[in-house]
């Protein structure tokens, strides 16, 4: 990336939120791939757990020379970290320059109001200019108290200009009633509600000027430790390192593995197809490739990556199986 090129104008920001499984990176890589040839966009995502996958998934399938630049902020909510690194990640994707767009995919599990709030502080009024925020929603969750009653969930709802129902192939009509009468019960009727399957937006939901800026009365305190990430760690002898994340109900777990650790690719999806979880996340070195793994408890997806640093593996749930790392281990090629 070029550093020392400068914004000379308002870059439009849409902020793309949603609860965990939600198919939010599947939008992101939709609107990715349908983007003018000519433009330049940025994206900045923010991950629950402390391995960072996500930057990867994007990397491996979009690169700099087609105008796509990508930053992210693992390790939870970005905007209630103490380290500021996502005004860090985020001056460094402006430092770009001449951007057209810029997305912003907080974690399932982070505050959109505090994120909207980031975007809006007065030094970034000459460089940002709010745009339609969009939340995506699975109506199928509506039933389940863990996300009905969650603040966070709710949250994302009330910031949305449009709700995209995703994951609609697989709704009944009592499902989508649901959602239209819980939009309407959240107050949000003036919101557009869109439906789609596997994340399937056009660039028209991006448009326009959000009516959703909260005020800093809004602003959700709470402290966050400062230690090194995961992420930034040095390889151990061993070959890998393994992180743990705790909070708003919720757990994760990943690994990162070093670049000499090739793993047999059968026994892999093998071992990912059983695995139980929110939210399951990777990208690994194989002997057939480098693939991409993305999973909700509706499926596991692979995908084949143009290339990645190392393998890392991120998962979300309420309890993950101590036999797991082992496995993994068992996995990698002799």
């Amino acid at each position: 990336m070029n550093s020392n090129k400068r914004q000379t104008r308002a870059v439009p920001a849409n902020v793309i939120t949603g609860f965990l499984g939600v198919g939010k990176t599947s939008a992101i890589l939709h609107l990715l791939n349908s983007k003018p040839v000519h433009e330049r966009w940025a994206v900045l995502v923010n991950e629950f757990g402390e391995i960072g996958v996500d930057g990867s998934l994007f990397e491996g399938q979009h690169s700099t020379e087609e105008g796509i630049f990508i930053r992210e902020v693992p390790g939870g909510c970005m905007c209630c970290t103490s380290d500021l690194s996502m005004e860090i990640a985020l001056s460094q994707l402006l430092a770009v320059g001449n951007l057209d767009r810029l997305l912003v995919e907080p974690t399932g599990l982070g505050h959109p109001k505090e994120v909207l709030q980031v975007l809006a502080a007065p030094h970034y009024h000459d460089v940002l200019v709010l745009q339609k925020t969009i939340t995506l929603i699975d109506a199928r969750k509506l039933a389940d108290p863990r996300y009905a009653d969650h603040g966070t969930y709710n949250q994302q709802i009330e910031v949305a200009d449009t709700i995209v129902a995703n994951k609609v192939d697989l709704y009944t009509d009592d499902d989508k009633a649901h959602l239209l009468a819980y939009v309407k019960q959240q107050g949000r009727s003036e919101a557009n509600v869109v439906f789609t399957q596997q994340g399937q937006i056009p660039l028209s939901v991006l448009e326009g000027v959000t009516a959703n800026t909260p005020s800093l009365s809004d602003h959700h305190a709470h402290e966050t430790a400062v230690k090194p990430l995961a992420l930034d760690l040095p390889m151990p002898d061993c070959g890998f390192i393994k992180a743990t994340n705790h909070g708003e109900g919720f757990s994760s777990v990943g690994w990162r593995f070093s670049p000499d650790k090739v793993f047999h690719r059968e026994k892999l999806f093998a071992l990912l197809t059983g695995v139980l979880a929110e939210r399951l996340k990777a990208v690994f070195i194989t002997d057939a490739g480098v693939f991409g793994y993305n999973a909700t408890p509706d499926a596991l997806n692979e995908i084949e990556l143009d290339d990645c640093f190392e393998s890392r593996i991120e998962i979300i749930s309420e309890g993950i199986d101590d036999a797991l790392e082992a496995q993994l281990l068992e996995c990698i090629e002799a």
